[in-house]
């Protein structure tokens, strides 16, 4: 496959120092670069920004100010619980310690929830982004047979656009 891995990824941000400080502050991240220029390199469209970079596995989280624009928005037609970036960390005890943080910070927190692959805790970055961090429970069978249902419930759900419970073993407990 020619695609390695991510990169990175990019979101704007309201104000790029108060977003290392959360990220890197609070989350524990790395800040790994900031670059700003008065010119896209894509486009070649005038627009000053920052962007501000931080490590996340091998690739990078990215955030662009851009004072010069509208103020930032979301799509009112999309859920806020479906736009999120979701982050893996080690251990529930990383997690815990995260969660304190954030609460001693006024930051509202839910979970930890149990999705039986993975536990998570969510809750907004300073932007209105919705973050998740994951501490991972899935092995390899349970792995493997979503895998393998991963195409037979695509090709049922596009057909009926109704749930499809091939993968409801995860959430009812019932993986063998």
């Amino acid at each position: 496959m020619p695609i390695q891995g991510l990169h990175h990824a990019a979101y704007r941000c309201k104000n790029a120092r108060e977003t290392v400080e959360f990220y890197n502050e609070l989350l524990g991240m790395d800040f790994a670069m900031a670059m700003s220029e008065d010119r896209v390199p894509s486009t070649k469209e005038e627009s000053p920004y920052m962007r501000i970079f931080f490590t996340l596995g091998s690739g990078f989280l990215a955030f662009f100010e851009i004072p010069e624009s509208p103020p930032m928005g979301r799509d009112p037609n999309t859920p806020d619980w479906v736009q999120h970036i979701a982050m893996r960390i080690d251990d529930m005890d990383e997690l815990a310690a995260i969660k304190q943080r954030l609460e001693a910070r006024g930051i509202d927190v839910i979970g930890p929830i149990d999705h039986v692959l993975f536990k998570s805790i969510y809750f907004f970055d300073p932007n209105g982004h919705r973050l998740e961090l994951t501490v991972s429970f899935a092995t390899p069978d349970m792995m493997k047979r979503l895998r393998s249902e991963a195409r037979p419930m695509l090709e049922e759900w596009d057909k009926t656009r109704k749930v499809v419970r091939h993968a409801a073993w995860v959430h009812e407990n019932e993986f063998a």
